[in-house]
């Protein structure tokens, strides 16, 4: 069986869970075919690595990850995937790059007019009635921006992700003991990370999905646990898939940063442009309130954003200044942009 069939046997996997984000599939596939159960990588008892070395593996052949976004055929959606794959173009090839193919998984169970543009699965809806206890679920964008060439960051069967510092398993242990119990091991183990950014092993990943998408569903339709993650329940769900099946993760700081609340670049990979920047037109950020000038997603939700919007006033950190740029450059040099 070639590359090609393996990933997308994956893919066919993946696809049920149904859950709206981006995931870096490694190409490495580390872990034995098994049940989740106790785990015997003493690594997991400590903390993890919070920084590790750019290698190649010992033959200095490239390691090379597919990368897959998930997303639905809503304007929303679409205009983000056009950005992202703008940009993976742009650097698949640069410098450092261990970046293999691209994949957009849309799950709305059947084809639209971007099938051309960008290279698309089509995955089908979970059954109906199945996924009734997660439609308020809020629905999370690919709205990253690959800001350099990657490499592959995963290492030493473990795979690599970014620290949120809003998954605090220590704090909610009383309830995620409900999904990964004592005898699973300490709750640290639970590494504090979400679906996105991501590199891990394919046959990680055919393990890991169909449990995230299984206490996704669990979580959704248990009052304390929707009380309490709210519209991080589903990062929840797949860090604790990860550990259930002793996927453990190198944590990389530097994989992503998030305006306006990271100001630099600098090393990062990834723009993460969850949040809305606004500011007045001195450059104060005005968080929590509309500014004099503005870039969020959210006001893009039923069309596309036009191009070449305007740049910042001076003072706006590099980070806003960078995403802007990085959209105008996008939307400039796709064609058909806002069709």
């Amino acid at each position: 069986m070639g590359c090609g069939d393996l990933f997308f046997s994956l893919l066919i996997t993946f696809s049920a869970a149904l859950i709206t984000y981006n995931i870096l599939i490694s190409a490495n596939a580390p872990l034995k075919q098994e049940l989740p159960g106790p785990s015997s990588r003493s690594s997991l008892l400590v903390d993890p690595i919070i920084k590790m070395p750019f290698e190649r593996s010992s033959s200095g052949k490239k390691r090379l990850f597919h990368t897959a976004v998930t997303a639905s055929d809503s304007v929303y959606n679409t205009w983000q995937c056009r950005v992202m794959y703008y940009w993976y173009k742009k650097h698949k090839d640069g410098p450092n790059s261990e970046m293999g193919g691209f994949t957009r998984i849309l799950h709305s169970g059947k084809p639209d007019k971007f099938m051309e543009e960008i290279p698309t699965f089509i995955a089908q809806p979970l059954p109906s009635g199945m996924d009734q206890s997660i439609d308020d679920l809020k629905p999370l964008e690919p709205d990253h921006i690959i800001v350099k060439p990657i490499p592959n960051l995963s290492k030493g069967g473990l795979g690599a992700a970014f620290p949120f510092f809003y998954i605090e398993p220590k704090k909610y242990e009383s309830v995620l003991r409900k999904y990964f119990p004592e005898d699973k091991g300490p709750i640290t183990t639970i590494d504090p990370i979400g679906n996105s950014p991501v590199i891990v092993g394919k046959e990680s990943l055919k393990k890991i999905a169909p449990t995230w998408m299984n206490i996704s569903l669990a979580m959704k339709k248990d009052p304390e646990t929707d009380k309490a993650f709210g519209w991080v329940l589903e990062m929840y769900a797949y860090a604790v898939s990860s550990a259930l099946h002793g996927v453990g993760n190198i944590l990389y700081k530097d994989f992503m940063i998030q305006p306006p609340w990271d100001t630099e670049v600098g090393k990062k990979f990834i723009i993460h442009y969850t949040y809305g920047c606004d500011y007045d037109m001195k450059g104060k950020l005005t968080y929590g309130k509309i500014g004099e000038w503005r870039f969020d997603k959210r006001s893009y939700d039923n069309v596309a954003p036009p191009r070449n919007l305007p740049l910042p006033p001076p003072g706006v950190p590099d980070s806003v200044v960078t995403l802007v740029k990085m959209v105008n450059e996008a939307t400039s040099n796709i064609p058909n942009w806002g069709s």
